[in-house]
């Protein structure tokens, strides 16, 4: 069998083992580590990183990851997980998106050695754990209060982030280019195909993205011949090839009519913004034909915040280009 090694640690077959990854010091001089947890099947197949908590506020990527260890999910037959429920501990510890320096760990990467903060961390993910991967998921949520309903993101135009996705099946595949200096694109440039999955928003549980996050990872996993059986999709999976956002044409209180996931058209009414004082009220309109995938879920909005996200599949696409 071949030799599997993780942040230097040799991984035998049929082995758990947890791998703590030092980054830091606390200005309490409490040591902060990064905490991996890898399991090795009796047989060999590929490398598979399931990372969370990039974000710090960002806590469904965390209970996917954590209800997948708990169950014992994660345990391949053949092949090898690579979980990290949180990427992110100084986030984590202050319910924040970034570390204490104000920096995104997920716009560092590659990162170096000796850099900021959250240049450090994403020099030890490159290092540690990415050279020795094939594969992986990273868990997101929306940001700011704003909600995403489950859905995979990849730069779709690569046969093999197609195959991923599609054997993932979330509720939504969205063609999405690489961010700049993020794990996802120096993951790439190495030759390793990770794809973002996102559900819920930021510092709040959601169950059903939770599950579906859930379900989809033992697709994949089953699609890469690591365990022999995962659930059956409850949804249609829908390709998303483009998007636009509503945004807010007066500041006031917003309330929506419609839910994430759901089909809207152009024209429909989507909304209304009012202003605290009953002196006006204005309907929000759909610009476009589209799916909801993401939503604003803050009532207090300015002018030209986002309300929400609309995604557009090739039927969409028809819609939108035939007259009104």
């Amino acid at each position: 069998m071949k030799e599997v090694k993780i942040a230097g640690q040799l991984i035998q077959p049929g082995e758990f083992k947890e791998i703590d990854i030092n980054i830091a010091r606390l200005p309490s001089h409490t040591v902060i580590d990064t905490p991996i947890y890898v399991s090795r099947g009796f047989e060999d197949g590929p490398v598979l990183a399931l990372t969370a908590g990039m974000h710090g506020d960002e806590i469904n990527g965390m209970e996917i990851v954590r209800r997948l260890l708990d169950s014992g999910l994660h345990q391949p037959k053949r092949g090898v997980t690579v979980c990290m429920p949180i990427v992110n501990v100084y986030g984590f510890l202050n319910y924040s998106r970034d570390v204490p320096d104000g920096k995104d760990i997920n716009r560092s990467f590659p990162g170096t050695k000796n850099g900021s903060l959250a240049s450090r961390v994403a020099y030890n993910l490159m290092q540690e754990v990415v050279p020795f991967i094939d594969y992986g998921i990273d868990f997101h949520t929306g940001g700011a209060m704003r909600a995403n309903y489950p859905q995979v993101r990849a730069v779709l135009r690569d046969e093999k982030n197609m195959a991923l996705a599609n054997a993932f099946n979330a509720p939504f595949t969205i063609d999405s280019p690489f961010r700049p200096n993020s794990l996802r694109k120096e993951a790439y440039r190495k030759g390793k195909n990770i794809i973002v999955y996102e559900g819920g928003e930021s510092l709040r549980f959601d169950q059903h993205a939770i599950e579906e996050g859930i379900a989809g990872t033992l697709r994949l996993m089953k699609y890469l011949d690591m365990i022999d059986w995962a659930p059956e999709p409850t949804q249609e999976n829908k390709v998303i090839w483009s998007s636009s956002w509503i945004r807010a044409k007066n500041a006031g209180l917003f309330q929506s009519n419609v839910k994430c996931g759901q089909l809207v058209h152009k024209g429909e009414w989507v909304g209304t913004i009012t202003d605290p004082f009953g002196e006006f009220k204005e309907q929000v309109v759909a610009t476009e034909t589209g799916y909801v995938v993401g939503l604003n879920n803050i009532p207090v909005i300015n002018a030209g915040d986002a309300l929400m996200h609309l995604g557009m599949d090739n039927l969409c696409k028809l819609d939108n280009m035939s007259p009104d």
